[in-house]
């Protein structure tokens, strides 16, 4: 109790010094708030954008591993040929096989075949089917593109397709289809009509499609007459899988999407993989790339305010320090008085100690105070900014579709589908509260930044208390 008593008595003696640290503690102490709200509303952005993505693999030929041996000989290319050509493509029970890990959440994937019709135009001249035509398959006119469910629809979520008429179906087992609108235009077609195609290989082979939807593509960078979809029919997996069932020999392609747990089991899904028979001329790839880039003016910033807070604690220790160090020095006479009436060091060290603690509570009370008032309008328009980029998205997927996606449609009693898209985009919740800028994680980083202040240029008077010798201080002194 002494100690204290005499702490605050020497503080009010010494006004103008102990003014002159508390300004700088109260400026450090500001400037810690700010650095820590914004580290902290930065991380909070990041882990909410990590949510609101997920982390997908996908399987696609590694072409480097497929020409590995191959040289210019005329032998060699005829074995590069035909090592494409008997490659072993994907089925749907390797997917169904693939996604059952515990590494994937969901799994989904589109399914494409080349096909003809009689009873409507292409738009362009004819095409070999899907992936080429390794088969010796006739060409064809259009690509059936089916879907396994919302998700997979990458074109739609992300609005490089947009439904103009009628809707997509919600049963991903029927016979409907969505088709481009330029092909529906230059066929007449309008949604509720029937299409008729048929199978390049055996002309008996028909499949009738009813018209859900049309859809435009808004691709502008083209120099053809026609958009690149313009052919394209869409439809469900389950109808494009019925139709390869029918004729193997029909040149299809699949591409599988694997909805992973977490990043950090990307490496051990891809052994997973190959461990399951998938081919080593398949690789593994993920967005992990893709997502660091879309937080990546978050992570600056919050390694700006890193930066700049340790820069500020440096300076601002040894200013504190060099200033408790002429502090020492001026009340030599004090200590030397203090010791010779038989006050011991360690007691004589705590006052000083104390002296500079409660200065820096009161200066961390105000600087954290101050620097709360200034980073909350920072931290709340870090967050209005994610909430307003994450209702932009999901405002965007809903007239991609064009319906709502959040829920019941607005003209309809029907309910969301469970297999709708989301790509967490309607996962994120608004957040409408400041404590991802000022909480106890912050408050208790500050209290721990003052300690660590107070201790570190406490050391000034520690070290030189210790050195002084109360006897040769007082002869000094007379």
């Amino acid at each position: 109790m002494y100690i204290l008593k005499n702490a605050f008595r020497s503080i009010n003696r010494s006004k103008g010094r102990n003014i002159l640290i508390g300004i700088i503690i109260t400026v450090i102490a500001c400037s810690a708030t700010i650095g820590l709200s914004i580290m902290n509303a930065a991380s909070k952005v990041i882990e909410s954008s990590k949510s609101k993505y997920d982390i997908t693999a996908t399987i696609g030929i590694d072409r480097d591993k497929m020409m590995k041996n191959v040289d210019s000989s005329s032998e060699s290319k005829e074995n590069m040929k035909e090592r494409f050509n008997s490659m072993a493509s994907i089925s749907v029970s390797d997917i169904e096989s693939y996604g059952d890990s515990k590494y994937v959440s969901s799994y989904y994937y589109t399914y494409s075949v080349g096909l003809n019709s009689d009873t409507i135009d292409a738009a362009e001249t004819q095409s070999k089917g899907p992936g080429g035509n390794p088969h010796g398959q006739s060409s064809t006119s259009f690509t059936l593109t089916g879907y396994s469910s919302y998700e997979a629809m990458e074109e739609f979520i992300t609005g490089a397709y947009t439904i103009t008429e009628g809707e997509i179906s919600s049963n991903f087992s029927d016979n409907s289809c969505i088709i481009n609108s330029e092909l529906a235009t230059l066929n007449n077609l309008t949604v509720g009509d029937t299409i008729v195609l048929t199978n390049p290989n055996d002309t008996s082979k028909t499949y009738e499609l009813i018209i859900s939807g049309i859809y435009s593509d808004n691709d502008t960078d083209t120099m053809n007459m026609f958009t690149n979809s313009v052919n394209t029919i869409i439809t469900n997996s389950n109808f494009v899988e019925q139709i390869v069932s029918d004729d193997a020999t029909l040149n299809a392609k699949i591409t599988p999407t694997f909805i992973l747990t977490s990043e950090d089991v990307v490496d051990s899904f891809e052994q997973e993989l190959y461990d399951k028979g998938l081919d080593e001329t398949y690789s593994v790839n993920t967005n992990l790339d893709q997502l660091s880039s879309e937080t990546e003016s978050i992570q600056n910033l919050a390694t700006f305010a890193f930066t700049t807070l340790i820069i500020i604690l440096v300076i601002g220790g040894i200013i504190l320090f060099i200033i408790n160090l002429i502090n020492v020095r001026e009340r030599k006479y004090e200590i030397g008085v203090l010791r010779t009436i038989g006050m011991k060091k360690t007691s004589v060290i705590s006052q000083f100690v104390s002296e500079l603690l409660i200065v820096s509570v009161i200066s961390l009370i105000l600087g954290g105070f101050i620097g709360s008032m200034l980073s909350v309008p920072t931290a709340n328009k870090l967050l209005e900014q994610e909430i307003q980029s994450s209702e932009q998205a999901q405002a965007n997927i809903n007239e991609h579709f064009g319906r709502s996606m959040n829920g019941a449609d607005e003209n309809s009693k029907q309910e969301k589908p469970s297999n709708m898209p989301t790509k967490g985009v309607s996962k994120i919740e608004k957040v409408t509260s400041i404590d991802a800028a000022i909480d106890i994680k912050v408050l208790s980083e500050l209290i721990g930044i003052g300690i660590l202040l107070t201790l570190v240029s406490s050391l000034a008077a520690c070290i030189s208390i210790s050195r002084f010798s109360p006897l040769t201080i007082l002869k000094e002194r007379s």
